[in-house]
């Protein structure tokens, strides 16, 4: 399903009298973040697990490695 230039105006003109021209800023950054948000989501969702995990700390010279 495809929105042509005839239906998103249309859409955009009653987004217009429903909220008005003082909050449809504020709701197209809102809609901007959420989207972000979303697909960052998504992102961390498609990396492996072991990506996620934070890095060892750095260990100090004295300490010798178990085999």
């Amino acid at each position: 399903m495809r929105l042509g230039f005839g239906e998103i105006l249309v859409i955009l003109a009653l987004a217009l009298l429903f909220f008005g021209p003082s909050k449809l800023p504020q709701l197209g950054a809102s809609l901007g973040q959420a989207i972000k948000g979303f697909k960052k989501g998504l992102s961390e969702a498609d990396e492996p697990e072991e990506k996620k995990l934070p890095a060892p700390e750095a260990r100090s010279g004295s300490e010798i490695p178990r085999a």
